[in-house]
């Protein structure tokens, strides 16, 4: 039998009780069809995972029994995820696949050219819990609020990289952006990086605003890279520049 995952923000220890909330209780009782006696795993990124006993259930209400420890926790790749939402449904996309990918933060920026400046967080961090207690993570990202890109790189710790997405260049007449202006093969760029401090900036399906680029291109601690030949919509793009982080800095390396 499958044992359903839970996050859960209360501390975990053995011979605690955990009175679950509405949402949970619907989804273990209701959706997962569990009742007393069955097994249940716990985490809540601090305490590892844990293994729990459904001692009472009902459709409104029910209680877990905490026995023992299954993983202890581990640190999390220092990797955070920046994007300008897009439509609905691939925004939601991004959010989920970052969590899988193993982002520790994902903040939606807004951008000259964003598409929608409607941003739910309520919403992002429902996602990233149903993706993480799914995908065997021990903790959830953090969802920040959205800000401008001016704000957040007015804010910016220069000890992190910010790895930015940009295969336009900076020459508009040259395909590609010209040889002086052409972002670094993704790969390359972040083999180079002398810290795993990493955040992945993915601009709108409308790219970054030539000032924009202007002011990225002339921060230190900003890296271009680019995505192949062909132009990703922005939820790829989101996915393949995590894959390749991962790969070669990330808890796949």
């Amino acid at each position: 039998m499958n044992i359903p995952r839970l996050h859960l923000e209360t501390a975990l220890a053995a011979g605690r009780d955990v009175q679950l909330g509405k949402d949970d209780t619907h989804y273990l009782v209701t959706v997962m069809r569990r009742g007393q006696g069955d097994p249940v795993r716990l985490f809540n990124a601090r305490d590892g995972e844990w293994l729990a006993q459904v001692s009472q259930a009902s459709r409104k209400s029910a209680v877990l029994s905490v026995s023992r420890q299954l993983r202890e926790a581990r640190p999390v790749p220092d990797l955070d995820l920046l994007f300008a939402p897009v439509k609905k449904a691939r925004t939601d996309f991004i959010v989920e696949k970052a969590t899988e990918l193993g982002a520790r933060r994902i903040r939606p920026v807004l951008t000259r050219f964003t598409q929608s400046e409607r941003v739910r967080i309520d919403r992002f961090m429902s996602i990233a819990k149903e993706a993480a207690e799914q995908t065997e993570r021990l903790d959830i990202p953090e969802i920040a609020e959205a800000a401008t890109l001016d704000r957040v790189l007015d804010g910016w710790d220069p000890d992190r990289a910010l790895i930015y997405c940009d295969e336009a260049g900076d020459d508009p007449d040259a395909q590609w952006g010209g040889d002086a202006g052409r972002a670094g093969p993704a790969l390359e760029v972040f083999q180079r990086l002398a810290t795993g401090r990493t955040a992945i900036l993915i601009g709108p399906e409308g790219g970054f605003s030539p000032d924009e680029r202007t002011r990225l291109r002339s921060l230190p601690f900003v890296h271009a890279i680019g995505l192949g030949p062909r132009i990703l919509r922005a939820d790829t793009a989101a996915v393949a520049a995590l894959t390749l982080w991962q790969a070669v800095l990330g808890d796949w390396a």
